[in-house]
């Protein structure tokens, strides 16, 4: 978008200015040959052509409640196979349970036929650390241990886009990284060693997480081959030891790739794009609804919320997770593409009685006022594919009932794009900010809406250079963060820490909770 060149030449204006080489003037990501403990770091490099050529790496979601789990993992196709997976107390003997398998699209991987495999474990009991192991082929990996964790207090650890990959272009040793197939993908290289390096640091302080919530954008590539991203994504040992609720981004939306690695729980047939659609499930005392807003109808959106509440309507917690942030801070996104649904779905979030709201997309940190629906009727907005149908045509927006295409950055001299623009952005101002006090809040009316940064830093964007009015706390250090939130049956918490290059940790928000008495 013409912004991003404007900042990018500002950038590098300011670099000449200063007297600094070319190659200083980049955008601000994190260098893992720098942040990286230099062994660590040089172990990571020599594995890493292992690593981005083994497809084959187990992730674990949520199931539909605490007391099961599902399982997904890649394996060359052999003739008939029936997936296993073997799980117990007793790593010597672990009970036996079977799934399905189906045919990954060729073309994804290089040609080879692979196929997905699927498997629900149930029978969980929170409080209970189990073993694991699964069948590839017909050999059975290596034991691990997997932590059903006691709900009575649940800690979630949230995420925002690790996008491994997108650190392609920005310098590191004297070159630039790149986004190439394979090995050669050394900014996938670079950022899996960040994302492996943040989960490490999360789970080293808070050691009782029970699961992960990642807010979408896994990877980087969009609509093209990008198994090596993904094998970096699930690369981490803490993700082999409690499930991972991940959320479909915009780069994760328009490959199949992400249906076959996440084989996630009461998958619905709203929000559907090639990646998948809306989902939800329930743990402890909150209900989590997951919805895939790289497609725009809404109503199908409504759908899922209903069908998830209808499913568990005693949940004291009802925390939606979405991937674009109709409430965030970012320049990048928070005054045009951010903000897309915000018309449609705060209405629909009021509704329901959602209590949080979950965002990644804007690369910033950022945690709203309690913010409920102006009760006036607005306009739905939706973006559309490009014409190659490889990408979303990120310069426009679109009425959806007339059909106006609205630029988003109108060209110098365009008035009536700009007025356009200007009609949208008021059109959005479509929330009403609930008077509190403090960061402690009682009974609210209205809804909390987060930002994540990036986890892993791969990329970073400014912050919008005015504040909103329903921004309450923001941040931008250039620093990989994520946050700890704490739920019981009456409050749920939330604390935000970013990572120093020195590898410790410190908060950038303080703790923030809201009270149910009711």
């Amino acid at each position: 978008m013409k912004k991003k060149l404007a900042a990018g030449l500002l950038a590098f204006a300011l670099a000449a200015t200063a007297g600094i080489s070319a190659i200083a003037a980049t955008v601000h990501y994190n260098d893992s040959s720098v942040t990286g403990a230099s062994p660590a770091w040089q172990a990571w490099v020599a594995n890493w052509e292992t690593l981005a050529n083994d497809y084959t790496q187990v992730s674990i979601a949520p199931g539909e409640d605490e007391t099961e789990i599902n399982f997904a993992w890649y394996s060359l196709k052999n003739g008939e196979s029936t997936p296993v997976v073997h799980f117990g107390t007793d790593e010597d003997s672990m009970k036996t349970f079977t799934g399905a398998a189906g045919d990954v699209d060729p073309s994804l991987t290089n040609n080879v036929q692979y196929e997905f495999n699927r498997v629900k474990v149930t029978g969980l009991r929170p409080g209970t650390t189990y073993y694991y192991t699964v069948e590839k082929n017909g050999v059975e990996t290596e034991p691990e241990v997997f932590y059903a964790r006691e709900t009575d207090e649940t800690k979630i650890l949230y995420v925002g886009d690790p996008q491994i990959g997108a650190s392609k272009g920005q310098p590191q040793n004297g070159e630039a990284l790149k986004e190439e197939s394979g090995a050669a993908n050394t900014a996938a290289r670079n950022d899996g060693f960040a994302w492996n390096r943040t989960l490490e640091t999360a789970f080293a302080q808070t050691p009782d997480i029970n699961f992960v919530i990642s807010a979408g954008d896994q990877v980087n590539n969009t609509g093209k081959p990008k198994e090596e991203e993904y094998a970096a994504y699930l690369f981490p040992k803490a993700l082999k030891t409690v499930p991972v609720a991940t959320t479909i981004g915009n780069h994760d939306s328009l490959n199949a790739d992400y249906a076959y690695h996440f084989y996630n729980p009461n998958p619905t047939d709203n929000g559907v794009t090639e990646a998948g659609g809306d989902y939800y499930y329930s743990y402890g005392d909150g209900l989590f609804i997951v919805l895939n807003t790289n497609n725009y109808n809404v109503a199908e959106h409504a759908e899922t919320i209903k069908e998830a509440v209808a499913s568990d309507p005693a949940a004291t917690w009802r925390v939606v997770t979405i991937h674009q942030d109709i409430y965030g801070s970012g320049l990048d996104h928070s005054d045009t593409d951010g903000m897309i649904l915000r018309t449609q779905l705060t209405p629909v979030f009021d509704s329901y009685d959602i209590d949080v709201v979950l965002q990644g997309h804007d690369h910033t940190y950022s945690r709203s006022k309690m913010l409920y629906g102006d009760g006036q009727v607005h306009s739905g907005y939706e973006f559309r594919l490009n014409e190659e149908g490889t990408d979303y045509d990120w310069d426009h927006a679109y009425n959806v009932a007339t059909g106006e295409s609205i630029p988003l950055a109108p060209e110098e001299g365009d008035a009536a794009g700009a007025a356009a623009l200007a009609a949208f952005q008021a059109d959005n101002n479509c929330y009403t900010i609930e008077t509190t006090a403090g960061n402690t809040v009682v009974d609210p009316k209205g809804l909390l809406y987060m930002s994540a940064n990036s986890a892993s830093g791969s990329k970073y964007y400014e912050l919008i250079g005015t504040q909103q009015d329903y921004i309450a706390n923001r941040s931008q250090n250039w620093l990989p963060s994520y946050s700890i939130i704490t739920m019981t049956e009456d409050t749920f918490s939330i604390n935000t820490y970013q990572i120093l290059n020195d590898g410790t940790t410190e908060k950038i928000d303080d703790t923030f909770t809201i009270v149910k008495t009711k």
